[in-house]
């Protein structure tokens, strides 16, 4: 809880608000204004923010309105200061979190492993831009003992901004891949959009990094102190020895940290949960927690919605992994399929987006090892999909939902289905 007063002092900004009206929260979509909350008007290419501040306790705008509002000079910088602010009053660790795959998995896993320390707090949903990023801060509490930010990269310069007023004392890079590629331009575009967070990060201030990465020494120039690898290969300082899956729920990963053995059985399936897993043991273990109390917190977490969250409908299985795709993600996903329990197994893949001239060969990645899965059918959809039917020409070019949707009505009792695209594709919607 805050005040207004409080809150414009935050913002460097211009109240036009009784100083003493109090403030739970602060929300950038017009729809979740409610008594209490600052509405921040964002004016963006098509829709202004401005015009939709009626009804608002408080606005924070760059221009004046009608109505109780704190005017700031720009949203971006105004937000920005506020959470440097906030953030210089907090000593404990902050866990800054990037990558091109897996970095909401990671950060989930990671804030639990932590959770011996006393509360964490931790970036909700996509929260992870120069808008929502500033907000995590506005929910420290006394009690605080660690927060864990994940950040997200649109273009060059970003994570930068968001390291700035983060100010993260540990950095975890979890991959280096093609998701928006087409604001870089290219893969060493994107190592070094990603890069920005080591550098960011202060003197001796230490880095966890995939053993594995085709950039692990470019990233390893940019750290800025020890750097703790992570991966399934010998070299890797918390390695994944072994992992297998305990249903279509749950992989139980066996690894090694220091010569120390470790286990746990965490949510999920395959590869990927099991080096979220590692990346939370090394995290622990960098804030002072040893791998068995970091682990005995990690079986807690419950991983967010359309990440490889599985449905029972009518007596099929559906591996719903729709929040966003890239070659890598999507491969992975089907190795989790692929090594799963049953029989009969199917896949309904969308389009993978912001691959800019990578866009081609990274359909044509996937089709190539859907050749090696053996599923029973693929049913794809897309503009780009093409591309990928032409390595897989087993698989069912369809143009809508509603042929998905009669794909899907074949499905019988004991059958798998993976649920993988784009999240502007919202491939959830064509489940029965």
């Amino acid at each position: 809880m805050m005040t207004a007063g409080q809150l414009s002092d935050w913002l460097g900004g211009e109240l036009h608000a009784p100083a003493g009206l109090a403030i739970s929260g602060l929300v950038t979509d017009s729809r979740e204004i409610a008594p209490g909350r600052a509405f921040i008007a964002i004016k963006g290419d098509r829709v202004d923010g401005h015009d939709f501040v009626v009804g608002a306790d408080l606005a924070i705008t760059e221009r004046p309105v009608d109505g109780p509002h704190i005017r700031v000079d720009n949203v971006v910088e105004a937000l920005a200061r506020m959470a440097r602010t906030i953030r210089e009053g907090f000593a404990g660790p902050v866990i800054g979190i990037t990558g091109s795959v897996g970095k909401t998995t990671t950060k989930e896993f990671v804030a639990a492993a932590l959770g011996s320390l006393g509360p964490i707090l931790k970036t909700e949903g996509n929260r992870n831009t120069e808008f929502t990023g500033p907000l995590l801060w506005t929910e420290l509490r006394p009690d605080t003992a660690a927060v864990v930010a994940e950040m997200g990269m649109r273009g060059f310069g970003q994570i930068a901004h968001l390291a700035n007023f983060h100010r993260p004392n540990v950095g975890i890079i979890t991959n280096i891949g093609v998701s928006h590629v087409e604001l870089v331009g290219s893969r060493e575009g994107i190592m070094r959009a990603k890069s920005e967070l080591l550098e960011a990060l202060p003197s001796g201030a230490p880095a966890l990094l995939w053993a594995e990465d085709d950039f692990l020494s470019d990233l390893v120039k940019r750290a800025r102190g020890p750097v703790l690898t992570f991966g399934t290969s010998a070299g890797a300082m918390v390695r994944v020895r072994n992992m297998e899956a305990d249903g279509w729920t749950h992989t139980t990963v066996e690894g090694e940290l220091d010569g120390l053995p470790w286990r746990a059985r965490v949510p999920g399936q395959g590869r990927p949960v099991a080096l979220a897993a590692a990346v939370a043991v090394g995290t622990a273990y960098l804030c002072g927690i040893n791998p068995g109390d970091a682990i005995t917190e990690l079986q807690r977490v419950q991983l967010p919605p359309l990440r490889m969250e599985v449905r029972e409908l009518d007596g099929v299985t559906y591996l719903v992994d729709a929040y966003n795709a890239s070659p890598p993600s999507t491969m992975a996903a089907l190795e989790s399929l692929y090594r799963g329990p049953g029989t009969r197994k199917f896949a309904v893949l969308g389009e993978m987006r912001e691959l800019g001239d990578l866009t081609e060969e990274g359909h044509r990645q996937v089709g190539r090892m859907l050749r090696l899965t053996g599923l029973d059918a693929v049913c794809v959809i897309g503009p780009s999909m093409p591309w990928l039917q032409e390595e897989y020409p087993a698989a069912q070019l369809v143009s809508d939902l509603e042929s998905v949707r009669e794909f899907l009505r074949a499905m019988e009792p004991g059958d798998t289905v993976l649920i993988k695209g784009s999240r502007a594709l919202e491939l959830e919607k064509a489940l029965p």
